[in-house]
């Protein structure tokens, strides 16, 4: 049994005594809770370290020790005790981020918005992160400025609403949300993302109303009389998880000498590899090779040709007899319907996602299993070096809590897409189709791990894919390389944004993409032109940022449309051995069109 120190808010000793570790009892207070962390910090030898408010009863401990088991760093119930949406300031900053936009309050999920109430912590994390900044007014503050640090920083933290009983769940649901000071949420903004954008945050505080003048100063004037905390490091991925559980970044061995028995149970796994194609033969030809020698082979490649009849190569996949492949040809292009024909058609249990110009390396598959595995999760995403583009953001070179769904490179179990749904035919021809699915899983509970150990060259191909609809012409990196070049959100962002997000955090997506037409980085000189250049066009990204989010409107009338996977793959390949079709290796099959 792990041991757990108890931090008892409300400076009373709790009712029963605390028998698995220390129990101290402090004031609901910033101060004194970052006292008592830092103390325990330096002295304590359990495995976590429980923060509970004692009118929320007696923490369960079955509860807590079977938390602990899980590779997750924080439990908490943040969401179910009310601190959904805060702070409001974040919305002025990060408008459309995908963790911005809460999971219901009754399920587990991944969210940051931990409550110092209910939270469970490890403490390795909270030795490497550190626990509530002292500078707040409030807990509620000190608590969600922590969350958010950690999860940016690599911690893996999850909403359990099981952490309360149902009697203080439903005294909290009664009671409107907890309303933060605004030198809270200022010094949130300052903490966590810098002075320029708590420069802007406090503009669009003040234009918006959310704030008034005099509150605005003063709160300005106490959060910049402290300096902001150095920006914790990030963690390093873990070896293993367990004796026997080979590193994350090695080829996995097949055999008997894994003892680890959830990397025995994913060494014969039933993988689906899917991979739309347009136009793009020659990148697919180099692809094909690539996953004949991955060390855990696919159970299948299905392969969704949308290229033009005049212009397709069956020829080409008879030189690929020898892998388990079914080419469905689809007449009219576009990515959603091809990608859902693909996993209709699909029998493994996980679908790997990779787009025609990626090139892998041997280990992908195997590299994706033993994610999935060390993290119980159920969609492990990789990262994609562009070619020409340079090194990825910072973001993108550690292992954390994934806040994209990159479809080039990405593995997910396939029971999360009957949550979830498939992909929303709204951007059948327009991108963010992967961004939207993301999301819905995510609301919907799954785990999604980022692991930039896992990597593909991706090719950019300048034809093919959706660049056949000129849906992909200005990307965020060219926008802050070239004065002329605007990245402005399209269409399918606002259309995107009205459905998960408040009519405010639309309202700043408009108003980001427009302070995004003046960014580059570059010289000095540079900077001043892309300035120059973003005020003389001002008029017309004013312009197309309206009409956008007119049509983001129209197309909401119309739309989602979000098929649901149809078929258990226990029951597709049920139906393929009635046929006298072998699962493993499956044999190679053209297919007529299909749409």
């Amino acid at each position: 049994m792990s041991s757990i120190d108890l931090i008892s808010l409300g400076g009373t000793a709790p009712a029963n005594p605390w028998s698995l570790g220390r129990s101290l009892s402090v004031p609901p207070r910033p101060q004194a809770v970052a006292k008592v962390v830092e103390q325990l910090r330096a002295t304590s030898d359990s495995s976590a370290v429980l923060f509970w408010d004692a009118s929320l009863g007696a923490p369960n401990s079955a509860v807590l020790q079977s938390r602990l088991a899980s590779p997750v760093d924080c439990w908490h119930a943040g969401l179910r005790l009310g601190l959904g949406g805060l702070p409001g300031i974040l919305d002025f900053i990060s408008p459309s981020w995908m963790l911005s936009c809460d999971p219901p309050p009754d399920i587990e999920a991944t969210s940051w918005r931990l409550s110092l109430r209910a939270c469970l912590v490890k403490m390795v994390p909270l030795r490497k992160f550190g626990g509530p900044s002292a500078e707040f007014q409030t807990l509620a503050a000190a608590g969600l400025e922590m969350g958010h640090r950690w999860i940016r920083c690599g911690a893996f933290l999850r909403h359990s609403p099981t952490l309360v009983d149902d009697r203080s769940w439903r005294f909290e649901a009664g009671a409107p949300s907890s309303q933060l000071p605004f030198a809270d949420e200022l010094r949130f903004a300052y903490y966590s993302h810098g002075q320029k954008w708590l420069a802007w945050a406090l503009l669009r505080a003040l234009l918006t109303g959310y704030v008034s003048l005099p509150i605005a100063l003063r709160a300005w004037r106490n959060v910049l009389s402290t300096p902001r905390p150095i920006h914790p490091a990030p963690l390093c991925p873990p070896p293993s998880i367990a004796p026997g559980f080979p590193s994350v970044s090695s080829p996995v061995v097949s055999g008997p000498v894994v003892s680890n028995p959830i990397v025995r149970s994913l060494l014969n796994p039933l993988v689906t590899v899917l991979i739309p194609t347009l136009d793009r033969y020659s990148y697919l030809q180099t692809l094909l090779k690539q996953l004949r020698q991955q060390t855990i082979p696919p159970l299948e490649i299905v392969i969704v040709d949308q290229t033009s009849p005049v212009r397709r190569q069956p020829g080409l996949y008879e030189a690929f007899r020898d892998l388990p492949f079914k080419v469905i040809y689809q007449t009219e292009p576009g990515q959603c319907t091809s990608r859902n024909a693909g996993l209709q058609a699909s029998r493994g249990d996980f679908i790997l996602f990779l787009d025609d110009d990626d090139e892998i390396p041997a280990d992908l598959i195997a590299n994706h299993l033993l994610t999935l595995a060390a993290f119980g999760a159920e969609i492990s995403c990789g990262v994609a070096n562009e070619v020409g583009a340079g090194r990825l953001p910072p973001d993108f070179r550690f292992l954390r809590t994934s806040d994209v769904f990159p479809t080039n490179n990405t593995l997910l179990r396939r029971t999360a897409l009957f949550r979830s749904g498939l992909f929303d035919l709204a951007y059948d021809r327009r991108p963010r189709a992967d961004g939207d699915l993301g999301l819905r899983l995510y609301l919907a509970g799954a785990t999604l791990v980022l692991n930039p150990a896992i990597s593909v060259l991706h090719h950019h191909a300048p034809a093919g894919g959706l660049r056949t609809h000129k849906a992909r012409t200005v990307t965020y990196a060219l926008s802050r390389s070239r004065v002329f070049c605007r990245a402005l959100a399209g269409l399918s962002e606002f259309y995107l944004a009205r459905r998960y997000f408040t009519r405010g955090q639309v309202r700043e997506l408009y108003w980001h993409s427009v302070l995004g037409s003046f960014s580059l980085h570059g010289s000095l000189p540079k900077r001043a032109a892309k300035c120059l250049v973003g005020a003389l066009l001002l008029p017309v990204t004013l312009w197309q940022l309206r009409s956008r989010l007119a049509q983001a409107t129209n197309l909401a009338a119309r739309f989602p449309q979000i098929p649901t996977l149809t078929r258990h793959p226990a029951a597709n390949r049920r139906s393929t051995k009635a046929t006298g079709e072998s699962v493993r290796p499956a044999p190679s099959e053209i297919c007529p069109e299909i749409l």
